[in-house]
């Protein structure tokens, strides 16, 4: 996109600037921060990310309160669903080793406000992660203890009723989190070691836990006489697993640890396969063992597998589970800890945020100013909002994540690569590496990742920019040979990747259109039945079409790291999915996610427009 003259007014370049696209730099390698983390330390920051509160606290919620012992189905979903979203993390993680998960992929592949919104609502997730584990942290001590803490401090301290907070200010949690932004401080390494010490702990103890239940499993409590395995039917199942998608976001701290990756194009995509798949089976084993032990209407939110043990007359267990599930949700405030600053940083480098939290310490390596800022905000949530509403609240923007991405992905894989002036790709290996007899590893992965081109962006693809009007070589982006005969009347005259972009818009509309008629249709709606069916007819070839026609022109190919398979049928029912998710989430989770939305576009707003005013005088 060419660059907007000096006499254009701030407007003219305020506008210009939300349809950009982030330009990558030659050398992908090339970083601030260290580059020390090894495929292990990636894997056990993304066990430590997911096995954490989820596993020992939210699999008791869950059950009692939404799905009795059918949680053990609504994690495999929710498993499932995070699987496909993985892959598309992984993909971009693998090409793009660079700091900002989410929003940096989607900003190389649709443009500059969206990854705006996007970087919001990550920053927003690991917020709410992070205080939602220090609550869970708190609240796991606090039951240890027989609520020994909560009662001092509603006694003496202070206490409030107020719609939509916590009975009481929780400072134990905030003060958890303040102590562990310090340590985070310290440098990744410090980070790295500490998520090491207290991810093996955890796994030791879910190894005793599992062995241990399993002797203690009684059958009877999924009988029929105990309300069944599915109480609350396949609509409890469907709604709990949209809360348990909160036990997986933290598989995309990988992502954002890329950029201090050794090797991030083999690391990334293993690292994010076995944590996910070591997280999914925990949750699942772990599930049906609390479920079996006692029934599941009796299970205390608060400390679910403890207590369980304690019920069953092994209290020396349950001071066992009780240790591993403070080292596992210690791993979870790591991570979320880990992630966030690194996306602050991202986003403040690219000029999107105060440029403050882009500084890095020239010591320690990693933005402590972003650390320490964003540390004091999640404390100061973790203080007043209570454990279930930061739950409900992230597993939306969780999901808006995921969808997005999924759709970056397609939309990358289906877009030439953009040449710069002299005709060459806008960036290129390494000049100085074919006059390396042996090439050193950081130039091996600098070709490597030659591959990482600047492409066109989603907004221009939908104004039709730089039409293309002479024939050329069929590539990226055009009708596939066997299809050109029957389509090309209709397509031939499109720019490559044009009818993609048209296609994925009409993806993600068709998707929302039918899960809104299939979760509303009938109840809310009160739609008649010929109605209701028509629509869902009506979107679900809309969406099959929309999918069709992407999978018959040219995708990207021979690429030397990790792609997502069966592109587009995995990301598009990744969007499916993440989409029907959203729709099961209640009515007041909605209005809070609408506010924040409308607080970040606010921001991204004036913000951009301020750039642009002041850059022009």
């Amino acid at each position: 996109m060419a660059a907007c003259p000096k006499t254009c007014t701030p407007v003219v370049r305020f506008c210009e600037k939300l349809k950009r696209l982030k330009t990558l730099d030659d050398d992908m390698m090339a970083t601030s921060l260290k580059r020390c983390l090894s495929t292990v330390d990636l894997t056990l920051l993304g066990v430590g990310g997911m096995v954490g509160s989820g596993l020992y606290v939210l699999t008791g919620t869950v059950a009692k309160d939404l799905v009795g012992p059918a949680v053990v189905l609504s994690f495999l979903f929710a498993g499932f669903a995070s699987l496909l979203a993985a892959f598309c993390y992984a993909e971009f993680g693998a090409r793009i080793p660079k700091t900002g998960s989410a929003y940096m992929f989607t900003y190389v592949s649709v443009g500059e406000i969206w990854a705006f919104l996007i970087g919001w609502n990550v920053i927003l997730e690991n917020m709410i992660g992070g205080a939602a584990t220090a609550r869970a942290w708190s609240g796991y001590l606090d039951s240890i203890f027989d609520h020994a803490i909560q009662n001092f401090t509603e006694t003496h301290v202070m206490q409030w009723k107020v719609p939509f907070l916590a009975h009481y200010p929780d400072l134990l949690a905030a003060g958890i989190l303040v102590l562990a932004s310090v340590f985070i401080s310290f440098g990744v390494q410090v980070s790295s070691y500490l998520n090491h010490i207290f991810t093996t702990i955890s796994m030791c103890v879910i190894i005793f836990l599992l062995i241990f239940g399993f002797m203690l499993a009684d059958p009877s409590n999924w009988s029929l006489k105990e309300g069944g395995f599915a109480p609350f039917g396949i609509s409890g199942i469907l709604a709990g697993s949209a809360t348990c998608f909160y036990a997986f976001v933290g598989f995309d701290v990988i992502a954002s640890s890329s950029e201090e990756a050794k090797n991030p194009q083999k690391a990334v995509p293993i690292a994010t396969a076995v944590s996910l798949g070591l997280a999914a089976a925990a949750y699942i084993l772990v599930s049906t063992v609390l479920t079996l032990m006692v029934p599941w209407y009796s299970l205390d939110p608060n400390s679910a597998l403890s207590d369980a043990f304690f019920r069953r007359g092994y209290s020396w267990a349950g001071i066992i589970v009780a240790i591993g599930s403070i080292c596992a949700m210690n791993t979870v405030l790591l991570c979320n800890l880990f992630s966030l600053p690194r996306i602050v940083y991202a986003m403040s480098e690219d000029g999107l945020f105060f440029s403050i939290f882009a500084r890095v310490n020239p010591v320690t390596k990693v933005p402590v100013n972003a650390i320490l800022v964003f540390g004091i905000l999640m404390a100061i949530m973790a203080l007043i909002f209570d454990l279930e509403a930061l739950i409900q609240f992230l597993s939306i923007g969780t999901l808006l994540a995921y969808t997005l991405v999924a759709a970056s992905v397609i939309v990358l894989r289906f877009q030439p690569e953009k040449s710069n002036s002299k005709g060459t790709p806008s960036l290129s290996p390494n000049p100085n590496a074919e006059a390396s007899p042996v090439p050193s590893e950081s130039q091996t992965i600098t070709e490597d990742s030659a591959d990482l081109k600047q492409y066109e962006s989603f907004s221009d693809k939908l104004q039709l920019v730089d039409r293309q009007t002479t024939q050329e070589h069929r590539g990226v982006g055009q009708l596939k040979a066997f299809w050109e005969p029957y389509l090309d009347r209709l397509f031939g005259d499109c720019v490559p990747g044009e009818v993609v972009a048209y296609c994925v818009m009409t993806l993600i509309v068709s998707a929302v259109s039918f899960c809104a008629v299939l979760e509303f249709g009938t109840k809310n709606l009160q739609l008649p039945l010929w109605s209701f069916t028509l629509l869902l007819v009506i979107f679900s070839l809309a969406f099959v079409l929309s999918l069709a026609l992407i999978w018959v022109h040219e995708p990207q190919a021979n690429s030397k790291t990790f792609q997502v398979p069966l592109v587009p049928f995995t990301p598009g029912l990744s969007i499916l999915i993440n989409v029907f998710l959203m729709m099961k989430l209640s009515l007041l989770t909605w209005i809070r996610f609408t506010v924040w939305i409308g607080v970040g576009k606010s921001t991204a707003l004036c913000y951009l427009y301020a750039q642009a005013f002041f850059r022009s005088n």
